[in-house]
């Protein structure tokens, strides 16, 4: 919320008029609230884990929470797909060592190979 919304926003609200009058005062109410909301933010982001960075506004917050829910995803979905790779690699291993002959068995073993070489790539 930018400082000239949250003035609005105390004119709206019927202040007593020496302080709608005194736009100085309006400027420190403005900071004020900004600052109170910016610091429950980074109260909010620092209780689940995520830094705040070093920005002064609550854009500057946003955006640094933003990157790191985008970076921790990518992260989760990068694990995930290594994960099933891999049983997937297990399960053409098991296959080989059921295989009833050796024609299958290599073919079943070049199978896990190259299901865990896609992830080298």
């Amino acid at each position: 919320m930018t400082k000239e919304e949250i003035i609005r926003l105390a004119r709206g609200a019927n202040l007593p008029s020496c302080h709608t009058t005194h736009p100085k005062a309006l400027e420190r109410f403005a900071a004020l609230v900004a600052a109170a909301e910016r610091n429950k933010l980074a109260q909010w982001m620092v209780s689940l884990g995520y830094a705040t960075g070093h920005g002064d506004a609550m854009e500057d917050l946003l955006e640094e929470l933003e990157w790191q829910v985008t970076e921790s995803w990518s992260k989760v979905v990068v694990a995930s797909v290594e994960a099933e790779r891999e049983l997937i690699a297990q399960s053409m291993d098991k296959q080989a060592d059921l295989a009833a002959d050796e024609i299958d068995r290599q073919w079943a073993q070049e199978m896990a190979a190259a299901i865990r070489a896609r992830g080298e790539k």
